[in-house]
């Protein structure tokens, strides 16, 4: 089985932002000290997001579908382009960015039942729970547009009428955003747009 890549070189990608009831979410730290991000990943070919979302859960951070509650997924896909240096060129099909489903889980099992052992290859070796904005400053740079965008959507969807403030660099990462979507429609695809 393989990733499915559009005609556009986009990866259909699932995004998993687990939170408590504390308005934390897990932040997972990638192996071997590579920085920190919320468990991602592929979108299998003939494999809905749904059962992608699950999948991811099970190998990243061996979590089972028990052990949380769906709350809310982000109303379309958000896209993101991969800086020229990440871009494979010689795989075919060329992939030059991810469009994602984020997906908010809420944490019901016992946080006990995290493990990173489920692949051969492990993601995360270690994690923490943050404030529900801090992923934004720890994700790698490319990311950050697309983190606000999906972070911002499930808010108001995870705790209605009283949604985390925004934190005081919020105005800081929404020139970043602008930034990103300035450079990325020079490309001729917009980043962390809601496009399908």
């Amino acid at each position: 089985m393989t990733d499915f890549i559009d005609a556009e070189g986009f990866r259909a990608n699932v995004g998993i932002v687990l939170i408590r009831d504390d308005r934390q979410v897990f932040l997972g730290g990638r192996t071997g000290g590579r920085g920190w991000q919320f468990p991602q990943g592929g979108v299998l070919r003939n494999e809905s997001p749904e059962q992608a979302l699950f999948r991811e859960l099970k190998e990243e951070i061996g979590l089972e579908k028990s052990d949380v509650e769906l709350v809310a997924t982000t109303r379309n896909w958000l896209r993101y382009r991969l800086p020229r240096q990440y871009v494979r060129r010689n795989s075919q099909p060329q992939c030059i960015g991810q469009k994602q489903r984020w997906f908010l889980l809420r944490l019901v099992g016992s946080e006990d039942r995290l493990h990173f052992d489920s692949t051969d290859t492990p993601e995360f070796d270690r994690w923490r729970w943050v404030d529900y904005w801090t992923p934004v400053r720890e994700v790698i740079y490319f990311k950050r547009a697309v983190y606000v965008r999906a972070l911002d959507e499930l808010a108001s969807r995870a705790w209605p009428g009283d949604p985390p403030s925004l934190p005081e660099w919020s105005s800081q990462e929404k020139n970043l955003r602008n930034l990103a979507l300035r450079r990325a429609s020079k490309d001729g695809v917009p980043a962390a747009t809601d496009q399908g």
